[in-house]
């Protein structure tokens, strides 16, 4: 049985995936600022109700970003919540 050919990543999943450049790079940024914010909200041991009041949303939108629903958020909103939980969100630009 012949294997299917390993290909190596590009370091951006959706790149690999074969969105554009510019596509690939905000999806990573978003994936990344939900992942921290669901990091954040695991580490202080929030509940979703008060991840709510503190970040200024709806329970339902916090459930949104618990489950990864990266297609209900924009970049500038995600920005918006990791601020208001406290983190400070820097762009390197390599």
């Amino acid at each position: 049985m012949d294997k299917e050919p390993v290909i190596e990543s590009s370091g951006n999943l959706f790149a690999d995936l074969g969105f554009s450049p510019e596509e690939s790079t905000l999806l990573a940024m978003r994936a990344e600022l939900m992942a921290r914010l669901r990091e954040t909200i695991d580490e202080r041991g929030w509940t979703q109700q008060e991840a709510s009041k503190i970040l200024g949303i709806g329970q339902s939108r916090v459930s949104d970003l618990v489950r990864g629903k990266w297609d209900k958020f924009s970049l500038d909103m995600l920005v918006t919540l990791a601020t208001r939980a406290g983190k400070h969100v820097e762009l390197a630009i390599i």
